[in-house]
């Protein structure tokens, strides 16, 4: 799902601080609705309002579902909208639940036809889209119109991938003019609460699609009404209701009309030996959400948002900068606070559900697939020395505090399909065997290729560049060969990515579902840009394993053709892979919550509770002393 930015800069993708924690900057413009100014304002100036407020670090360009392609933009569609599945907000590992669905689906023994049912009495919020302003009940219709919309190039959607190919009749209803009148064979309302979506093949992850900010139930009258504005206008049935949007922060006000359902701790995967301490058991048989106003600051300057916490009266969740982490933290593992710290607030920490990593454009004739069978041939040698010098190690000393997880390949180490015993050998500085290679393979300083490295603006997506240049000059790269690029933003430079603009790719990838399928299907042909396969990456074979693998449901068998498609990506020298980084929340003690920013990132943000400012939300057996 989720390009986040990597650089020097935030890390979902950007390299900030490894340890960061849920931030990111959302830019964007004034929302249309009148009165929407008038009501934030008002909210501001009312002290018995209770607000969480929250920060991050990167903005998305679009609120609108069918572009909710990272992090940063699923923290506001997961709130503002709906998805017929969830998960469960404490359950490690990730488990889904349904949520607009009335239970599980009804599947069909050959795995091709799910019956999906609906809660009843769900409702949009009240918008001028609707007649009369009044917000009307969520049907099954709403849910094919919303998936039709991922197949509509006029809403320059960035979800289709996930679908494509595996819904009957969607890719003919998308060639034949995308009428939205015109029924699709697999993707039909049966009745108002009854969803029916027949597959060609068995999809496993079927299900997990629909817990993502792209599958969210968007309003017809609205998307209509609004056109491209509903990507600064959202109009959904979520906990939340955006009440102001523009580039400085994105104010929300709860949905009162927002259904009734009290949490069910135990449902929700609650364990009280490593959760208790969050309090959250004070949520218990209360229905979400529990604040009335939740605020999301953009700012992408570390110092502003750390600052901004410190002052307390702020921004209440925020990670560690890295210029802070020594006078922060007692111990890094553990992570652990300094004492004095530990009485004011509150911290978790755990391994990213994604990774950071490069990868080559193989459609650039200079670094790629080339014509020429012979300069193909160097042309891997070349790459394969590249990844031969990077050096992770100091990448993760530099950006992650040396807490990050350095691992050969694309399966992540949260999925259960990783291979801890993977030859280490692609992720091991070798500058003598990368100078070898060059040189076998007749590069020269002369004839080396000048390489373009994008970033997004700012002094540490700079300093991240600057480390890459150095090491590339350590096996003979010219300085001047070697050419930093960087764009206004993150949407830009996600632009530059889609569009093929880049010969190698800086990013980070969050799962959009905990199945390593979602990361091998980042070089899987099809899926060239625009799509996800931002390396452009096709292998017959690869993709061979890929189509079967890909309608297999777990197994030993589907695992060991997962590792076999992983060390084909490595052999091929397709990507500089990878770290996953571990992150570390932060929040202050009055905040009832257990923050995360992985899956997809935000839909914790309904469960968060905020105390009388000085009570904490720690059980007393679990104070710290003094």
């Amino acid at each position: 799902m989720r390009p986040v930015p990597h650089g020097g800069v935030r890390l979902m993708v950007v390299v900030h601080a490894a340890v960061l924690a849920l931030l990111l900057v959302l830019a964007g413009c004034a929302d249309p609705a009148g009165p929407a100014p008038r009501e934030a304002a008002d909210l501001d100036g009312n002290a018995s309002i209770k607000t969480f407020r929250y920060s991050l670090d990167q903005a998305p360009s679009s609120l609108d579902p069918v572009q909710a392609a990272n992090v940063y933009a699923n923290h506001v569609v997961l709130n503002a909208y709906d998805t017929l599945f969830a998960y469960k907000y404490l359950a490690r590992p990730y488990q889904l639940k349904p949520n607009l669905a009335d239970g599980w689906p009804e599947i069909s023994p050959d795995l091709l036809v799910y019956r999906i049912r609906i809660k009843h009495g769900v409702r949009f919020q009240d918008d001028p889209a609707f007649a009369g302003g009044k917000g009307r009940e969520l049907v099954a219709a709403d849910f094919v119109y919303s998936l039709k919309r991922q197949f509509d190039p006029k809403n320059r959607p960035q979800g289709a991938w996930l679908w494509q190919g595996r819904i009957a009749g969607l890719d003919d209803w998308k060639a034949a003019g995308s009428d939205y009148d015109r029924e699709v064979p697999g993707l039909r309302a049966l009745d108002r609460y009854t969803i029916e979506i027949r597959l060609l093949r068995p999809f496993p992850q079927l299900l997990d699609t629909l817990a993502l900010g792209f599958s969210a139930v968007v309003p017809r009258e609205a998307a209509e009404h609004y056109g491209r504005e509903l990507g600064t206008h959202p109009v959904g049935s979520g906990p939340f209701r955006v009440v102001s949007y523009d580039s400085s922060r994105v104010v929300f006000a709860r949905n009162t009309a927002f259904r009734q359902e009290p949490v069910d701790l135990q449902a929700e995967g609650y364990d009280p030996a490593t959760q208790r301490y969050t309090g959250v058991e004070r949520i218990q048989g209360r229905s979400p959400p529990f604040v009335d106003r939740l605020v999301i600051d953009f700012a992408s300057d570390d110092a502003s948002r750390w600052n901004s916490f410190i002052k307390g009266n702020e921004i209440q969740v925020t990670g560690v900068p890295a210029e802070k982490v020594d006078e922060f933290l007692e111990s890094y593992d553990p992570v652990q606070l300094k004492p004095d710290y530990a009485r004011r607030y509150q911290v978790a920490s755990g391994l990213e559900a994604g990774f950071v990593f490069e990868t080559f454009n193989m459609n650039f004739p200079e670094f790629g697939y080339n014509p020429d069978p012979e300069r193909e041939r160097r042309n891997k040698a070349l790459r394969c020395a590249i990844i031969k010098t990077f050096d992770w190690e100091a990448r993760n000393q530099s950006w992650y505090f040396g807490l990050g997880t350095v691992f050969p390949g694309i399966i992540v180490p949260v999925v259960p399909e990783f291979d801890p015993q993977l030859s280490r050998a692609s992720v091991t500085r070798d500058v003598a065997g990368a100078r070898r290679l060059l040189r076998e393979n007749g590069w020269t300083a002369e004839n080396l290729p000048v390489l373009v490295y994008g970033q997004s603006a700012g002094v540490k997506p700079r300093m991240f560049f600057e480390q890459f240049r150095a090491q590339l000059m350590d096996i003979g790269w010219p300085q001047e060969k070697v050419v930093l690029k960087q764009y206004a933003t993150f949407g830009d430079l996600g632009r530059a990515w889609k569009e093929s603009r880049l010969p190698i790719v800086s990013k980070g990838w969050g799962l959009d579902y905990p199945d390593a399928e979602n990361t091998l299907q980042l070089f899987y042909g099809p899926n060239g840009s625009p799509g996800s396969n931002d390396a452009n990456y096709r292998n017959p074979e690869y993709d061979r394993l890929y189509e079967k693998a890909a309608v297999m449901l777990p197994s030993p068998e589907r695992t060991a053709l997962y590792r076999r498609m992983n060390q084909m990506i490595i052999d091929d020298c397709v990507a500089i892979t990878g770290l996953s980084r571990k992150r570390i929340y932060l929040w202050h003690k009055n905040v009832v919550a257990l923050p995360d920013r992985e899956i997809v990132g935000g839909f914790f943000l309904r469960y968060v509770d905020v105390l009388p400012e000085g009570e904490s939300a720690r059980p007393a057996d679990l104070e710290p002393a003094g």
